[in-house]
């Protein structure tokens, strides 16, 4: 059963027109602001707008704010102070990202109804224990939790139900029936898996249990369909004609882009470098001039290895966090000793230290106001803090524990001290792949013999 168009409650949003109501107060510094309770100057701008409802005049207030780690939003909410009427929306302020992500929940208690969801226009929500669907752009993005996400879909099938029943007696009783399934939803009687698919990339679910592994939330990154990208708006580039091979390796190829901080005008430098004993990476570096902010990320100069690859390094010895390091996008970091994982794509492709990549880490962990702010639980701040103090230990050197890498693609790198030889603390192992993992990397589908013969009765 799928949840159409009109899922928002009410009529249709406010329509903003010309007023000379003053805007809030103005503020210097950058245009969001990372989301936060403590930053007084952190104002919304008001706006006299048109109600829709009785047709007199409301106040819009936009809140321009950044989402530490995750994006840049713009929220919206309108009241009206004739008729009570209210609205509220969130949109994304940031770009379509490169890779569309599907997020995997099982809901188990009430504790993962409260998890705070940002769901796009662009999202699909589904629940395949009711074959519920709510498709995409049938409702307004919000900044919401689990609870809320249902909550609206029932006040969205509600709100024609006295239409339906003066003319469609008996689809307005299965409606009604579909309405007390998803209200019992609420109490998680048992559990269930609520699934949200959206192809810009610009949708999040909290973990709650962060920095640590969740085991009721997955989270898939893929490509988008040719149909997926035309919903985005997005316009297929034409194939361009190869040019002539050119030796890169000795020269620093230089091209335009914005900076993803300020956005302003920045040149992004790329150089094709040999990592001794291993392969060809390519390392891009983006300095912006504007604000001063530097970013830099690795991609594999090669293909996907036939085997994935598995790096197991035991600490002892603070000089151990001089090796060199590198990280692609499909590897995950492990440290047993803290029960610590860090998925796939988190901190992208990285090429540094060992050093360099812990602290990473530590930076990941205590600068999330979801993590240590006011609205992470009592229990979690503690945990939160112990973890910190014992990953510092460890990058000082003081206590000895183990650092997994594991790369289902085969393309990352840990230096080996004593190479050509053996590095007595270092373990390398090579393994097949599973049917998921080739899965995650778009392997299945991909047909490199034969393909041309299967294409040639469609022509």
């Amino acid at each position: 059963m799928a949840a159409g168009g009109a899922v928002e409650p009410g009529p249709p949003g406010p329509a903003a027109v010309p007023s000379p109501a003053p805007a809030g107060p103005s503020t210097a510094g950058p245009l969001f602001r990372p989301l936060s309770a403590e930053d007084e100057e952190q104002q919304p701008t008001e706006i006299e707008s048109l109600c829709m409802n009785c047709y007199r005049n409301g106040t819009t207030r936009l809140l321009l704010t950044k989402i530490p780690f995750f994006r840049e939003i713009i929220v919206s909410s309108f009241s009206c102070e004739h008729c009570g009427w209210s609205n509220t929306e969130i949109q994304s302020a940031g770009r379509i990202q490169d890779q569309g992500v599907c997020y995997t929940l099982t809901v188990r208690g009430q504790e993962d109804m409260n998890r705070e969801v940002v769901k796009t226009d662009s999202a699909t929500t589904r629940i395949p224990e009711l074959d519920f669907e709510i498709p995409a752009f049938s409702q307004k993005g919000a900044l919401t939790t689990v609870e809320g996400l249902i909550s609206r879909a029932i006040s969205g099938l509600e709100q024609d139900q006295p239409t339906r029943k003066a003319n469609e007696d008996a689809i307005a009783e299965r409606i009604d029936e579909f309405i007390v399934k998803l209200k019992e939803l609420k109490q998680v009687a048992s559990p269930f898996t609520l699934i949200i698919d959206d192809p810009s990339g610009n949708s999040f679910v909290e973990n709650p249990h962060a920095p640590r592994k969740d085991d009721d939330l997955v989270v898939t990154h893929y490509y988008r369909t040719l149909q997926q990208a035309e919903m985005l708006g997005l316009q297929a580039e034409a194939p361009e004609e190869k040019p002539e091979e050119e030796d890169l390796r000795n020269e620093v190829l230089q091209f335009n882009t914005n900076c993803p901080e300020c956005n302003a005008p920045a040149q992004t430098n790329m150089k094709l470098v040999q990592i001794p004993h291993f392969k060809e990476v390519i390392i891009m570096a983006t300095n912006c001039e504007n604000c001063g902010h530097r970013t830099n990320e690795v991609k594999s100069g090669g293909a996907v290895e036939p085997l994935g690859t598995r790096i197991t390094l035991r600490i002892t010895d603070p000089s151990d966090m001089t090796r060199d390091l590198l990280k692609s996008e499909t590897c995950s970091v492990e440290i047993p000793e803290l029960e610590f994982e860090l998925g796939m794509a988190v901190l992208g492709g990285k090429f540094t230290t060992l050093e360099g990549l812990l602290k990473d880490i530590l930076e990941l962990v205590t600068k999330n106001p979801f993590t240590l702010g006011d609205s992470c639980n009592p229990g979690q701040s503690d945990k939160l803090q112990e973890f910190s103090q014992k990953l510092d230990q460890i990058i000082q050197g003081k206590v000895k524990a183990h650092f997994i890498m594991n790369d289902p693609a085969g393309n990352s790198y840990l230096q080996n001290l004593y190479a050509p030889e053996d590095d007595p603390e270092m373990k390398m192992e090579q393994y097949k792949r599973t049917f998921d993992q080739n899965e995650e990397l778009g392997l299945n589908d991909m047909k490199t013999e034969g393909y041309e013969a299967d294409q040639a009765p469609q022509r």
